[in-house]
């Protein structure tokens, strides 16, 4: 009497499965999106999950000295000397290599960071981007990891991006 018991058991967890398998929106829009770009998928799951309650920001110690980073896999934020009065420049072709911090939730300050230097702007399409000591901040698509700061000093998209340092300035190590 095994053989019914069995085919229920069967029947059970194909039931399960398709309850389970009813949102596929956004696994199907991470997997185009890790197609285009496995860091910038990254990056974005990063972003998104963090957003829920606010992004944090905290130091961290990196190549170029103390600089700042940001969510939960703490990677390394930039700023961008193209941008002008609290307001992003970056946008378009810019964002996918230069994808903005962004939070639903007010930021959070995590260790060694000022608290009272952290703020959101309001970006083009409607999402906030965190600002520090107002520079609007940013990752970059090809750092993928808490010890990677590979954007450092680098010029494009008009004007150079630069690590920075918990008391808002950028760090130039040229």
């Amino acid at each position: 009497m095994r053989h019914p018991f069995a085919l229920g058991a069967i029947a059970t967890t194909v039931a399960l499965l398709a309850a389970g398998c009813g949102s596929s929106s956004k696994t199907a829009t991470t997997r185009a999106a890790a197609t285009r770009s496995p860091s910038a998928a990254t990056t974005t799951a990063t972003s998104t999950s963090a957003a829920a309650t606010g992004v944090a920001v905290v130091s961290k110690h990196g190549k170029p000295g103390v600089i700042l980073a940001a969510g939960p896999k703490k990677l390394t934020v930039y700023l961008f000397e193209g941008d002008k009065a609290s307001s992003s420049s970056c946008t378009g072709e810019c964002t996918s290599v230069w994808p903005p911090v962004t939070s639903a939730g007010a930021p959070t300050a995590g260790s060694g960071v000022v608290a009272a230097d952290l703020g959101t702007i309001t970006r083009p399409d409607g999402t906030k981007q965190v600002t520090y000591n107002g520079h609007p901040l940013y990752f970059y698509s090809k750092d993928g990891d808490s010890g990677d700061a590979y954007g450092q000093g680098i010029m494009g998209f008009g004007a150079s991006w630069y690590v920075i340092a918990p008391s808002g300035n950028k760090v130039d190590t040229s």
